[in-house]
């Protein structure tokens, strides 16, 4: 169970947060298109919960017509 009052989370609990599945936060990461993460070791993905926050708040959308923009 992760701790709620964390900073950093790990890629499994991010997900989790963000309301992702494992798999789509993952291919975020390939793409380029997810939130900045940074890396422990070479399968250790760390995320910020402030960046986590802020990503999500960059994807709010008034309509489905407006296009999502790339940071």
């Amino acid at each position: 169970m992760p701790n709620p009052n964390a900073t950093k989370l790990r890629a499994p609990d991010a997900a989790a947060y963000l309301g992702l599945s494992r798999s789509t936060l993952a291919k975020m990461r390939l793409r380029g298109d997810g939130p900045i993460y940074s890396k422990a070791g070479p399968r250790i993905v760390i995320y910020d919960k402030l960046d986590l926050d802020a990503w999500l708040a960059a994807q709010r959308r008034r309509s489905t017509s407006e296009s999502l923009s790339r940071a």
